[in-house]
């Protein structure tokens, strides 16, 4: 019999330090997540919208594509990048077909961006092939 109640006693130890150790996982847990989004929030986020003129050929818009992704490696104020194709389903896109996000941690750096001589060159490039540009910047909430 004493070897039962050793094994249910021991059995009750064990369970209730998995579920102390799972508490304390689940407060580390919330804890990274308030820490991230509390750095989220201290990111300044430029966001630009395209419409092609019908005369960009797809080999035009690929080599804008890639010009812009490549403004991060030529311009260290830029934080991140990322870039995607509309494929909303909502018909709501107005003919803007290519967003590109691009994320500042100051507005001094994106002070610097905006006349730095690569992102002037780009801007040269896109001229004859983009038909409409909407840009919008909002500091993450």
């Amino acid at each position: 019999m004493k070897p039962f109640y050793l094994l249910l006693v021991s059995l009750v130890v064990i369970l209730g330090s998995c579920n102390q150790t799972e508490r304390k996982m689940a407060e580390k847990k919330q804890e990274g997540a308030k820490k991230e989004m509390k750095a989220k929030a201290n990111l300044l986020r430029h966001v630009v919208l395209f419409n092609f003129t019908d005369s960009a050929s797809d080999a035009k818009i690929r080599e804008i594509e890639e010009a812009f992704a490549g403004l991060p490696a030529r311009i260290p104020e830029i934080h991140d990048f990322e870039w995607g194709t509309n494929n909303s389903p909502e018909g709501l896109d107005k003919g803007l077909s290519h967003c590109f996000l691009v994320t500042f941690l100051s507005e001094e750096d994106r002070a610097i961006y905006l006349p730095h001589p690569a992102h002037q060159e780009f801007v040269s490039l896109i001229g004859p092939y983009v038909e409409d540009v909407t840009v919008v910047d909002y500091w993450v909430k």
